[in-house]
Order: C-alpha cells, then sequence, then structure tokens
C-alpha cells in the first residue's frame, strides 16, 4: 500500500523519502532496491533501527534517526513523507499540531505526503496504547491543518497483522501547496 500511494504521486529514486515511525519496517528495503538515493528512517526504537540496518543490502544511502518524532529536528528537508505508523498514536491536539508542523518545515515545498492511519473501525489500541481512528474526512481535515495541501489520493485498505488480525486503515496521499 506505501509503495502504490508513493507511485500515485510519482515518488521517484532521485526523491529523498523519509519514513515516519519506519522501525523494523521493509519499505526502506524497497525504497532501496528501487534505487532511492536518500532514504530516511525515523523511529524512537533504537532497537528497530538496528534490527532493519543488519538487514538492508545498501545502508549507505539510508540516514538513520533515533529520535521521538515530537522531538525531532529536521537538519534537512525531504521530497516526501511517509507515516503508516504514528500519527494515530497522537491522541492529544497539541501533538498532533506539532506533528503538523513537522510535516510542512520536514518537506520540501510541492513535496509528497503519505499518510495512513487506522480507520473509524479499526482497532481502538495498538501494541497496548490508545488511538486515535480517522474518517477518511477526518484524516483530510487533519492533513488540512497543516497549510495548503493538495489531496491526489484516498484510500481505505485491509491490512492484516503477521498473527492474520485485520487492521482497516484510511490513507490519503498529496502535495503540501504553497
Amino acid at each position: 500500500m506505501s509503495l502504490e500511494m508513493l507511485d500515485t504521486l510519482s515518488v521517484a529514486p532521485s526523491d529523498s523519502v523519509v519514513d515516519i515511525g519506519g522501525g523494523a519496517s521493509r519499505l526502506v528495503d524497497h525504497l532501496v532496491d528501487r534505487g532511492h538515493r536518500k532514504v530516511g528512517v525515523l523511529d524512537v526504537s533504537g532497537v528497530a533501527l538496528r534490527d532493519a540496518e543488519l538487514r538492508v543490502a545498501s545502508t549507505q544511502r539510508v540516514e538513520w534517526i533515533e529520535t521521538d518524532l515530537l522531538q525531532w529536528k529536521p537538519q534537512h528537508r525531504w521530497s516526501a513523507w511517509h507515516d503508516r505508523a504514528v500519527l494515530h498514536f497522537l491522541v492529544d491536539d497539541a501533538d498532533r499540531a506539532s506533528y503538523g508542523r513537522l510535516l510542512r518545515d520536514a518537506l520540501i515545498p510541492g513535496g509528497a505526503f503519505v499518510i495512513g492511519v487506522f480507520a473509524e473501525d479499526g482497532p481502538d489500541q495498538c501494541s497496548g496504547l490508545p488511538v486515535r481512528r480517522y474518517t477518511p474526512e477526518e484524516l483530510r481535515q487533519a492533513v488540512a491543518q497543516t497549510g495548503k495541501v493538495e489531496i491526489i489520493a484516498e484510500q481505505r485498505h485491509i491490512h492484516r497483522t503477521p498473527h492474520g488480525s485485520p487492521q482497516v486503515f484510511n490513507w490519503v496521499a498529496g502535495r503540501l501547496g504553497g
């Protein structure tokens, strides 16, 4: 789903991509295999990042960023932002506002974003933590609070966990406006 949404936005190997909450996710493997020259993986878990780093063949193209997203100070701007694991954990309004500011500060003008969150009928907890579920309209509104954006694609997707449980997600893909 992540790759499909990035493809919808025509994110190319020449574009830099930061995977927010990427941890041990395999998205970095696919991006490196596709030839992306600059990929960032941000996660609070150093263990998850090290697991991914040991697995990825070409780590010189990957920036491993161990930090809490809300404490992150981007050192440079990225072409694309991918998040399938963080926004729905931000249940506090102030944290969601900080997320929006970070998204805007971390991306180049016109930068692409792909965000997947638990849908309104998705789980109300994950890994023992409360989550905020989103209808498609609520997700569009959350992204629009970051400033002017162009929504290019939306999709509902049922993800199967490694244990086979269904988790319903709503996805949005778009670009920052001026």
